[in-house]
């Protein structure tokens, strides 16, 4: 079959200490501080074949993310820019769906024909964090895509615990082939709500939300912002195209962040009483964290969501003060996510199709992530078998 394989030079920073597991492993904990001269080409790799508790997924569809443009893009050093867990050479992405086309010996809950999404973590469920109800950190942690061979593929074989049906999906949408789209993203939207809603235990109804930074996951969380009753939505975005969609899926208000003072935006709309709820998806946080600290309402949340390998200064007096509270978030395992978010668009009160703006062929794949570096669009869609 065809498949995206990044490859790269392992080439620790020389003010980068290797750990014991990464020197075993040949894994990154930090990919940025070890990755080098990034390769990226559709090639030939061998068709997978599944174990017995396997399903083997003919991908339909699949998203370009903020980490595979961290990957095509690199530093003045040639080092990838994407901080997190990896392995190379794998086959890139990750927000996928298909159909299933085979099945292992052992498998029970799937069967050949199912239109299903699946989940990026692949938690090994027998590590203390996995057994103690945090999959996200699994010890043994592999990550399609990143660590493993991922879906910018004709196909991908993964254990069937990690699948979740979309025929409800196709069922609203009244068709299979934008089920498969928007079935692609209960990822990225999986990973707002996980942020949102399980790690930072969401808001009130009638609450104040900012969110800074509308790629697909800042649209999620706007999105799904609204369907659980926000009182204002207030977003900042430096892309013309990208603010025009927070508009589209729910944001009241969208702002140029260099054009305004975004904390005095947020207190103008609360009325100096400041929001209640911050999502940073921006990817910024030394940009974003002072706005949001000047603008916090009493008992205040922030979620950090965007990733970024860099120290940011917080005054943590307005923390005190205030009675706020700040939340870090990985991954969109466990907890009902995936098939929370699935019900909600099959249902119709979460509606993110509009934010799909392009797409492409396998065979134009590593175009289509350069395109994703200009940072106009929502979701640049892969169909890798149309």
């Amino acid at each position: 079959m065809k498949g995206l394989v990044l490859d790269a030079k392992w080439d620790p920073r020389p003010d980068y200490a290797l750990s014991d597991w990464e020197k075993a492993t040949g894994k990154a904990i930090t990919g940025s501080a070890i990755w080098r001269h990034p390769t990226l080409k559709v090639g030939e790799w061998p068709d997978p074949k599944p174990g017995p508790q396997d399903v083997v997924i003919a991908v339909q569809a699949c998203g370009v993310c903020g980490s595979d443009m961290h990957f095509y893009e690199t530093d003045k050093d040639d080092y990838i820019l994407y901080p997190g867990l990896t392995k190379f050479p794998t086959i890139l992405g990750h927000e996928f769906s298909g159909k299933i086309v085979e099945v292992g010996s052992e498998v029970k809950t799937r069967k050949v024909g199912d239109m299903v999404t699946a989940e990026e973590m692949i938690w090994c469920g027998r590590c203390v964090p996995c057994r103690n109800g945090y999959p996200n950190h699994c010890t043994n942690l592999e990550e399609i895509g990143f660590t493993i061979p991922g879906a910018f593929a004709n196909y991908i074989a993964l254990d069937e615990k990690y699948c979740w049906p979309i025929n409800a999906i196709a069922e609203h949408f009244g068709s299979e082939e934008k089920g498969y789209e928007v079935g692609a993203l209960s990822e990225p939207t999986s990973v707002s709500y996980n942020a949102m809603f399980e790690r930072a235990g969401g808001f009130r109804p009638g609450h104040y939300v900012s969110v800074f930074g509308t790629g697909s996951i800042g649209l999620a969380a706007i999105g799904l912002a609204r369907a659980a009753g926000a009182g204002t939505i207030v977003a900042f975005e430096v892309s013309p195209p990208r603010r025009e969609l927070a508009k589209k899926v729910g944001a009241d208000f969208v702002y140029d962040p260099r054009e305004v003072v975004a904390h005095e935006v947020l207190l103008e709309h609360s009325r100096g009483e400041g929001f209640n709820f911050h999502v940073e998806a921006a990817g910024a946080p030394h940009l974003t964290i002072p706005e949001m600290e000047k603008a916090l309402a009493i008992n205040a949340k922030v979620m950090q969501i965007g990733r970024a390998a860099q120290r940011v200064p917080m005054y943590l007096e307005s923390f005190q003060v205030r009675r706020a509270q700040a939340y870090g978030s990985q991954g969109h395992s466990g907890h009902e996510t995936f098939p929370n978010v699935i019900r909600m668009v099959a249902a119709g009160r979460l509606d993110l199709s509009e934010i799909i703006t392009a797409r492409y062929t396998l065979d134009n794949v590593v175009d289509a992530i350069g395109r994703s570096t200009q940072r106009t669009d929502g979701k640049i869609m892969v169909k890798p078998n149309a």
